[in-house]
C-alpha cells in the first residue's frame, strides 16, 4: 500500500521558513558569543589554558630578583632530540629537522641569551653568551658554559639510579630540574646578575614556533649552503618556514666565524620572530594565538609562577624593534683536554654587564676601569695572550663588520 503525503497547506509552508530563520538566528547568536569570548573575555581563558599547559620548573625558587620592575630573562635553547618527557622525537619530525637521531643530541644549552626588559618601558637589551665560553661550572670546575645543564642532569640521574629509581620519566624530570638549576647558577655567576625568569626551548621548538607564526623573516648577506644543518638559502630578505628556521639557527659550517656567526643567526631569528609577532597581528588574532599557545605548550618550559599574560603585554612592545642585540666579547680561542674553547675575561664581562643594566650587578663587577662598551661593537677585539688558557697557536677571530645591513627592518647576517 502506498503512502499518501498530505499536501502542505499555505500555513505550514509559511511556518518552515520561520523556523529556519529562528535556527539561523540562534546559530549566529552562538557564533557571535564565541567570537566575543575569544576576542574579549576569552583572553583570560586563553591565559589560563596556557598557564595550565606549559611546562613549569622550580629551578628559580628562592632566587634573588631584580628591582624597580625590571626583568632579567634567561633564554635557553637545548640541543636535544627528545621531547619534554624525555621521549624520542618521531622519525618524521627528525627528518624535517635535519637533526639526525635522538642519540646524537645531548642536553647542552647551545643557545644562551640574557634578555633585559626595563620596568620603565625603555629599550630592551639581549646579550648572547657564546656556548663554548670557558667558565666556572659549580661542582665541576672549568668547562664550556653550555655543558652545565647536561653535566648536572647526568649526575642527578646517576644519584637517583643508585637509590633504586627506575622510572624513566622520573629520572628525566628530576635530572632536567637539576640541569636547569645548574645552568641558571652558572650563567648568574658568570654575568653576576639576578635572574627573574627563564624560558627553555628544545630543538623542535624553533620549528614549531616558526610554523605557528606562519614563517619568520630573516636576511642574509650572502647565499649559503650547508649539508650538515640543511641550510640552503639565497642572499637577501626572505621568510623561513619551520624546517628552514631550524637549519638557519643551527648552521655553523661554512660560516667564517663558526659558532660566533651562529650566535648572530640566533639573534636575527629572535628579531624576526618578534617582528612577525607584531606585524602578523598574532596577539589580536584568536586562531594565530591559539596556534602559538599550542607550540608553547609542546616545547617550552618556564619558571613556576611567571605571569606570562603580563609579559605578553611587554612582548608586544619588544616586537616593535626595541631590542638591542649584543654578543658578549671574547679574548680568543684555545684548547682544553682536546676540546676547542673560547677564552673570556670574566671580570671584563661582569663590568660590561654592570655598565649596561645598571647598579643591580654585583659591586665586584662594578669596579672602575672598564673601557669597552657592549653597544660599541658586537664583539670586542680578541686578545689571545690575555689568558694562560689560550693556545699559542689559536688564531684570533676576524673582526666583525662595523654595522650589519638592513633587510626590510631585519638585520642582515652572514
Amino acid at each position: 500500500m502506498s503512502a499518501h503525503r498530505r499536501k502542505p497547506t499555505t500555513r505550514s509552508r509559511h511556518r518552515r521558513p520561520a523556523r529556519r530563520r529562528r535556527r539561523l538566528g540562534r546559530t549566529l547568536l552562538v557564533t557571535g558569543c564565541a567570537l566575543v569570548a575569544l576576542t574579549g573575555g576569552g583572553a583570560w581563558y586563553l591565559y589560563r589554558d596556557l598557564a595550565a599547559g606549559i611546562g613549569s620548573s622550580k629551578a628559580l625558587e628562592g632566587a634573588e630578583k631584580s628591582t624597580f620592575g625590571d626583568s632579567n630573562v634567561l633564554l635557553m635553547g637545548l640541543d636535544s632530540r627528545r621531547d619534554q618527557n624525555g621521549e624520542e622525537l618521531p622519525e618524521e619530525v627528525l627528518d624535517k629537522l635535519h637533526a639526525g637521531s635522538s642519540d646524537i643530541g645531548g642536553y647542552n644549552a647551545n643557545t644562551l641569551m640574557l634578555l633585559r626588559v626595563p620596568g620603565d618601558g625603555g629599550r630592551a637589551k639581549a646579550f648572547s653568551v657564546p656556548r663554548d665560553d670557558f667558565v666556572d661550572i659549580p661542582g665541576h670546575g672549568k668547562g664550556k658554559i653550555k655543558k652545565a645543564y647536561g653535566l648536572a642532569k647526568e649526575k642527578k640521574q646517576g644519584q637517583l639510579a643508585a637509590r633504586g629509581v627506575k622510572d624513566v620519566r622520573q629520572l628525566d624530570r628530576e635530572g632536567r630540574e637539576a640541569g636547569r638549576a645548574a645552568q641558571i647558577e652558572t650563567v648568574r655567576n658568570f654575568l653576576r646578575v639576578p635572574l627573574d625568569h627563564f624560558a627553555e626551548l628544545n630543538l623542535a621548538g624553533f620549528y614549531h614556533l616558526a610554523d605557528a607564526l606562519g614563517g619568520v623573516p630573516v636576511c642574509l648577506n650572502r647565499a649559503v649552503k650547508d649539508t650538515y644543518s640543511g641550510a640552503d638559502f639565497p642572499a637577501g630578505p626572505q621568510t623561513l618556514d619551520g624546517r628552514q628556521s631550524l637549519a638557519f639557527v643551527r648552521q655553523r659550517h661554512g660560516l667564517e666565524r663558526g659558532d660566533l656567526d651562529r650566535t648572530k643567526r640566533q639573534q636575527a631569528f629572535l628579531a624576526g620572530a618578534t617582528k612577525k609577532l607584531n606585524s602578523a597581528g598574532t596577539f589580536t588574532d584568536p586562531a594565530k594565538l591559539m596556534k602559538l599557545i599550542g607550540a608553547a605548550k609542546r616545547d617550552v618550559v618556564t619558571d613556576e609562577g611567571w605571569d606570562l599574560l603580563e609579559f605578553v603585554k611587554q612582548a608586544k612592545n619588544l616586537s616593535g624593534g626595541k631590542v638591542q642585540f649584543t654578543t658578549l666579547p671574547i679574548e680568543g680561542f684555545g684548547r682544553n683536554h682536546g676540546e676547542d674553547i673560547i677564552v673570556v675575561d670574566d671580570m671584563k664581562i661582569k663590568r660590561l654587564i654592570a655598565e649596561q643594566i645598571g647598579p643591580e650587578a654585583s659591586a665586584d663587577a662594578g669596579a672602575s676601569g672598564a673601557t669597552s662598551s657592549l653597544s660599541a661593537s658586537p664583539l670586542a677585539p680578541p686578545s689571545p695572550s690575555a689568558s694562560p688558557s689560550s693556545s699559542p697557536d689559536a688564531a684570533p677571530p676576524p673582526p666583525f663588520p662595523s654595522a650589519p645591513k638592513e633587510g626590510g627592518g631585519i638585520p642582515c647576517v652572514d
